[in-house]
């Protein structure tokens, strides 16, 4: 077995492990945000540990060049069903498609060191999981945050750089 096959079949078991944790994890969680939230979490441990990866998955060689398709075709429809079912209960907004929120995910995770060896002061000051939490956290809908004081739907105005209101609607 070649270094290029070792890495191709790693990556497949990784993405199938994170593919069928998302059905267990709707089956055995609180509620769909919460199976949404733990499916996250382990998109996350997926990505930043494939960090280092990219450079040899983009290298041209054409075992790699069909993994970010099977990376899409294995794990979107996954992500679906954990986002329209925390939407269709009302926990997250409607407006956010899977892949679009897998995309944002990806790319907060961009500058995450998996290793802990990279002593650079951006590096040791970026946090990718505390950020994919606070995109995690945009999701929730107005009806399930407590505490908004916003109706679903209606204009908020928006902030200016020190919070007050611009007198414009968002």
């Amino acid at each position: 077995m070649s270094r290029a096959d070792l890495i191709v079949a790693v990556y497949r078991h990784q993405v199938e492990a994170c593919a069928a944790a998302g059905p267990v994890l709707s089956a055995n969680s609180d509620s769909p945000f919460s199976a949404l939230t733990r499916w996250i979490d382990l998109f996350v441990d997926f990505l930043v540990t494939k960090h280092g990866l990219a450079a040899v998955l983009q290298s041209g060689n054409a075992d790699f060049e069909t993994l970010h398709d099977y990376f899409l075709d294995r794990l979107v429809p996954v992500c679906t069903l954990l986002v329209d079912a925390s939407a269709e209960a009302g926990e997250i907004r409607s407006d956010v498609g899977a892949y679009e929120l897998m995309r944002g995910i990806g790319n907060l995770c961009v500058g995450a060191d998996s290793r802990g060896d990279d002593s650079s002061e951006t590096t040791a000051r970026y946090d990718a999981r505390r950020l994919v939490d606070l995109l995690v956290a945009g999701l929730r809908s107005v009806r399930s945050a407590p505490g908004r004081g916003e109706t679903e739907g209606a204009p908020r105005q928006a902030a200016g750089p020190h919070g007050q209101g611009t007198g414009h609607t968002a």
